[in-house]
């Protein structure tokens, strides 16, 4: 996994006046009652098909597992991958836009009975919004106005965004360039009902890339909270910046503007990426008790290597373990 590129894979109009804690929190229960269980249950067997008993610190009921469709690594057509996904126990799947086959996807959904949650933008990391040349900044625009379109055109409610890369040039000039450029998309976000999620990733902004693991998300707080809209949030990643911080307090500091999650794992001692959500030392019971602090509800995606079934199931029980939830 490359630090420097922690993404390893790349509907219906709502009032625009609706906040984000009115559309996650009182709307992902409907969402996810109709849509994304008419196929199934939520839940999981664990890798060895054992339930797994919640924890003190339960999240039971209120995570929605999903996970990137470049993890799917079953064989097939669209629709036996989101198949697999959802017989690993996942209740949604993310896609990457642009290059989504809109009505492949839209097909696949149909026949597998898997929603599509939300979108990656998939060339954030080489057209940025904190490039200095205008034309970069203007193909990064239309690009993530594309993933809105397409995340909406298939029921989906979140654009994930990587803002940008501190390559470009000094916060005091990306920070603004990017502010001013993700502003552009907002109408489009207002109109279709789907959020810019920024995610928190190792891309030498809004946060010391070579300072030491006591750094705060007051960076992220502001960055949200300086575009200003009910739009954008936060698809904080847990385990990102796990080098960085505490997960649990940056959790608490974002609070509401957490509108997704992913996950992964990360040891300080080894200094690396783990395989296995769980393993590690991400300090799990701490970041349930976060969650709940925040009084989270909403998806949360998997961001690790991928394989095939089983590796998808085994997948789906490490975060039914990290989330105290019990298996299905």
């Amino acid at each position: 996994m490359s630090p420097e590129h922690v993404d390893l894979l790349p509907s219906k109009k709502t009032n625009k006046e609706m906040s984000r804690r009115d559309f996650v929190h009182k709307s992902s229960g409907a969402l996810i009652s109709s849509a994304v269980f008419a196929g199934g249950a939520i839940g999981s067997l664990g890798v060895a098909g054992a339930a797994t008993k919640p924890t003190e610190a339960s999240l039971e009921g209120r995570i929605y597992k999903t996970l990137k469709i470049g993890m799917v690594k079953v064989p097939g057509s669209l629709t036996e991958k989101f198949a697999a996904a959802k017989e690993a126990g996942f209740a949604g799947i993310e896609m990457n836009s642009p290059g989504m086959d809109v009505a492949a996807t839209r097909l696949a959904i149909e026949e597998s009975g898997l929603p599509v949650d939300g979108t990656v933008c998939s060339t954030h990391w080489n057209k940025t919004h904190t490039s200095a040349d205008k034309n970069v900044r203007a193909e990064a625009l239309r690009d993530l106005q594309t993933a809105i379109r397409d995340t909406h055109a298939v029921g989906g409610n979140t654009a994930l965004l990587v803002v940008g890369h501190g390559k470009d040039g000094p916060e005091s000039e990306i920070w603004p360039r990017a502010l001013e450029n993700i502003s552009k998309a907002l109408p489009l976000c207002a109109e279709l009902g789907v959020y810019i999620a920024i995610e928190n990733v190792w891309n030498r902004f809004l946060y010391d890339h070579d300072g030491d693991h006591l750094q705060t998300a007051d960076k992220f707080v502001k960055f949200v909270d300086d575009l200003n809209s009910p739009w954008v949030g936060m698809q904080f990643d847990i385990g990102n910046h796990w080098k960085y911080g505490s997960m649990g307090d940056w959790i608490r500091s974002l609070g509401k503007r957490v509108v997704k999650l992913d996950l992964k794992g990360y040891s300080r001692a080894k200094n690396n990426w783990v395989k296995e959500i769980g393993t590690g030392d991400i300090d799990w019971a701490d970041v349930r008790k976060a969650l709940l602090e925040i009084n989270y509800y909403g998806w949360a995606a998997a961001e690790v290597g991928g394989g095939d079934l089983a590796r998808l199931k085994q997948i789906s029980g490490n975060m039914d373990r990290v989330f105290g939830l019990s298996s299905k």
